[in-house]
């Protein structure tokens, strides 16, 4: 069965947490990266990850002293990024919220950049939230976090906590087309 038909089966009984019924297209993967220094990058982070279509574009362009963390839900996604075979990357079955704690116990105090492919938008209000705050405190100065998401309704939650260091993307050529939030910690 196609990588497709399996992240769709998975999607549709789990359209809650997935909040998409495809995996991203390697053009949405390429735009959200586009912008990370993957030279300096050591401790990145990946938030709902899914069945791995972006990971694998992240652990492609890593160095290799980095790690990517990933925090995936879904039981069926999180077995699928257990079978990618990479020594750089680490995959956790627990909520995105609990980044910083788990940041901690893995030996790391920051990360350089957060990639979320979290569907934010249908997240319980005080969930998002927390995953939002957590993600913050969790990067370094100059850090950033990196969201997509098919409308622009999440814009204005993004601005109360990143201020006014967010720039918006899209890209056309992903089903369906997506805004791309990239966010700056500046201080």
């Amino acid at each position: 069965m196609s990588n497709r038909l399996k992240f769709f089966r998975v999607a549709v009984k789990n359209l809650k947490t997935s909040g998409s019924i495809t995996p991203s297209s390697r053009f949405l993967a390429k735009k959200m990266l586009s912008d990370i220094d993957f030279t300096k990058a050591d401790v990145l982070v990946e938030l709902g990850p899914g069945n791995g279509a972006i990971t694998k574009k992240i652990l492609s362009k890593m160095h290799k002293e980095a790690v990517l963390v990933c925090f995936e839900i879904n039981d069926v996604f999180y077995q699928q990024l257990r079978n990618i075979d990479h020594p750089q990357l680490v995959v956790l079955n627990e909520s995105a919220e609990n980044v910083i704690e788990a940041l901690g116990k893995l030996g790391h105090s920051k990360s350089c950049h957060i990639i979320s492919s979290l569907p934010l938008s249908i997240i319980p209000d005080g969930i998002s939230d927390k995953i939002l705050h957590n993600s913050f405190s969790s990067l370094e100065i100059n850090g950033t976090f990196i969201q997509y998401q098919y409308s622009l309704t999440y814009f204005k939650k993004l601005k109360k906590v990143f201020k006014e260091s967010i720039s918006l993307g899209f890209e056309v050529l992903n089903v369906p087309p997506a805004f791309i939030y990239k966010c700056k910690k500046v201080n």
